[in-house]
């Protein structure tokens, strides 16, 4: 627990050592560069603030485009100051360049500020098309009602005819062919031989 804390204290002490000397070196730079009073400290504060808004846009997951584009811009900030006072530029007299970018950077950290802030994630394009296609899905036509089954005729009981009668119904039904030309139909055989009307439906189906 001890060593733990150990070094979880010696990253901080480090981490606030580096944020220190960092934000002194912006200070500096704005301060030769014609900010003076507050606004020289304000400086170091804005790009600060900038780079932990980047770093907390990566760390979320959306929109790391504009994440990482705010992010190399405030660390170019930072590490252009930290180095520009490492002896490679005159503080006494500082370029023209240099004051533009300072004059221009709170411009530059409101911009990077509020899109950082305010940048809302869209949903994923395969949610809309799958939201517009269950949208445009036709809807199912509506279930027909179910048809009562039609019975099957119950099967008449079959007629015993003897073979004579069949025989004669036979000889009738050649006659009636002769004379007319026509098959003999059931009404006729059955007036010709004097039975019921299903012995005759029977004797026809046996001709």
């Amino acid at each position: 627990m001890r060593a733990q804390l150990a070094r979880v204290d010696a990253v901080f002490v480090q981490a606030l050592i580096a944020a220190a000397l960092s934000f002194a070196h912006l200070h500096d730079i704005a301060s030769a560069a014609g900010q003076d009073g507050w606004k020289a400290w304000a400086y170091p504060i804005s790009v600060d603030l900038l780079l932990v808004a980047a770093w907390r846009r990566l760390r979320t997951g959306d929109a790391k485009a504009s994440g990482w584009c705010w992010f190399v811009i405030a660390l170019t900030a930072s590490l252009g100051a930290n180095v520009a006072t490492a002896g490679l530029l005159d503080l006494g007299d500082v370029p023209a360049w240099l004051r533009i970018l300072v004059a221009g950077w709170p411009a530059v950290a409101f911009l990077g500020g509020t899109l950082l802030a305010h940048t809302t994630t869209l949903p994923a394009t395969n949610d809309i098309e799958a939201a517009d296609v269950h949208e445009d899905a036709p809807e199912p036509p509506p279930e027909m009602p179910a048809q009562p089954a039609i019975e099957a005729p119950p099967n008449r009981p079959t007629v015993p005819v003897p073979a004579a009668l069949i025989e004669h119904a036979r000889k009738v039904a050649a006659e009636h062919h002769t004379r007319t030309g026509t098959p003999i139909d059931t009404p006729t055989l059955r007036a010709r031989l004097g039975v019921p009307a299903p012995m005759a439906e029977a004797i026809a189906a046996q001709l």
